[in-house]
């Protein structure tokens, strides 16, 4: 079974900045980051979605599963901190037959960014 760990590409660096000295948006510079740190992690697969309409909350992510709830995440900075804390917590939710993950198991780096649990659609 496959989870996915889609990233919004769209999401700006901050209000006043869309997009960094290379013309990258935060969303981008992200997804860049995720991929590198979630390269080789079995059942687990990275996908980019031109805006999750979660602009609020800039640089946001959506993890999914089959049979699994969906959680939508996000107030990220595009740093390798930033990416390790979410493809970490991934990699949690893919081994989770039921995608739980205990709260005590959760990286440092993630808690205080979730912004919905969504029910599964399946």
């Amino acid at each position: 079974m496959t989870a996915r760990l889609i990233v919004c590409t769209t999401c700006r660096h901050s209000d006043e900045e869309p997009v960094d000295a290379e013309g990258r948006t935060g969303g981008q510079r992200l997804l860049g980051l995720i991929e590198a740190a979630g390269a080789g992690i079995d059942g687990l697969r990275v996908e980019e979605q031109a805006c999750l309409w979660a602009c609020a909350s800039r640089c946001s992510v959506y993890l999914s599963g089959q049979n699994k709830p969906g959680y939508l995440a996000g107030r990220f900075a595009p740093t390798p901190e930033d990416a390790q804390a979410v493809v970490d917590f991934a990699r949690l939710y893919a081994a989770s037959p039921e995608g739980a993950v205990a709260y005590r198991d959760w990286p440092e780096g993630i808690k205080g960014h979730f912004i919905a649990r969504l029910p599964n659609g399946d």
